[in-house]
């Protein structure tokens, strides 16, 4: 395989080095890979954290700015950040209104948060946790026990962030930050497995002809595998197994997410498919966001997640927002 890489063994360190070089609106600890917003810890807010193996970008080092996270822990690839690194990012963002750990539903992210909220509590640091388990395709997987956390991650980031940029104390904004979670649903195809950087081949076995319906986002097993689908197709599945479990009364936010691989015209193209659905379902679309945000470094295929919401969660998803991977309305 090739990859736009010197050696496997520094792929996150070289990633973080030039994450640091094209913002200076960040301060990039390359050394104990900690990324945090150059004017943290703003005063008098409350801060967001949170992080997860590399190979997802620009989740979650791509979303920490105004708006959204204050820190981002990156750990290597497909593999936990360690506790240490969540303490060391506490520390640096906050502002005495206490810190909120966004985690994903992964076993390693899971256990790790928890010994960091422990030892920040201990220097001094209120912490608050919410955990992310969107993902409707299977339970108890291969990395979880229960539900995976998957593409409601960056809509729980963007409206609990600008919940925080509004000044809300910490039980508010880790209330929002649960609600918007469980107002969330999502599901994953995969066409093509990806590689990492460690194998330099593919992570699992994917035959040519075939899809995965429901995979992981660092490619565990999904529902089923299936001769390959067209978009259409493709679209009806993903989408009626997210109403199927969702079911909602009142607009959604509609994410099509790219797993990497999977260029923006074949993307919106997807998302023409997943309105056509939605229409068909009557479901309202409040607004679309297409594109790579949550991804599995070089997977073919594309989530959908849907995020019901009401005025107060929309005008949070509308507020300014200024990141690497995501910034409007500045």
């Amino acid at each position: 395989m090739k990859m736009l890489i010197n050696v496997a063994e520094t792929v996150v360190a070289d990633a973080l080095r030039g994450l640091a070089a094209s913002h200076p609106e960040l301060t990039v600890d390359v050394e104990n890979r900690v990324i945090v917003r150059r004017d943290a810890p703003v005063p008098d807010k409350v801060a967001l954290v949170s992080g997860g193996g590399s190979g997802h970008e620009p989740l979650h080092g791509g979303f920490v700015g105004a708006g959204m996270l204050d820190a981002a822990c990156p750990g290597e690839v497909f593999t936990s950040p360690v506790p240490d690194q969540m303490v060391r990012a506490a520390a640096a963002v906050d502002s005495g209104k206490g810190v909120l750990f966004v985690v994903k539903n992964y076993t390693g992210d899971v256990l790790n948060f928890d010994m960091a909220a422990e030892l920040a509590e201990d220097e001094g640091i209120q912490v608050a946790k919410v955990l992310v388990d969107d993902d409707v395709a299977v339970t108890d997987s291969t990395h979880t026990a229960g539900r995976r956390g998957t593409g409601a991650t960056l809509f729980v980031e963007k409206i609990a962030g600008a919940a925080a940029e509004e000044g809300a104390p910490l039980e508010r904004v880790e209330a929002i930050a649960r609600r918007v979670n469980a107002s969330s649903r999502s599901f994953g195809v995969a066409l093509d497995p990806c590689t990492t950087p460690a194998k330099g081949g593919p992570t699992f076995d994917l035959p040519a002809g075939e899809l995965e319906l429901g995979v992981g986002i660092h490619g565990e097993p999904g529902r089923e595998r299936r001769a390959m689908m067209t978009s259409r197709e493709i679209a009806d599945y993903a989408v009626d197994a997210v109403l199927d479990d969702l079911r909602p009364d009142s607009p959604v936010l509609v994410l099509v997410n790219g797993m990497g691989a999977t260029p923006q015209l074949e993307l919106y193209g997807f998302a023409a498919e997943v309105h056509r659905v939605l229409g068909e379902r009557r479901v309202a679309v409040a607004r679309t966001l297409v594109g790579n945000y949550v991804t599995s470094l070089d997977m073919a295929g594309a989530s959908v997640t849907l995020c019901q919401v009401d005025e107060d969660l929309l005008r949070l998803w509308d507020a300014p927002v200024r990141t690497a991977g995501l910034r409007w309305g500045c």
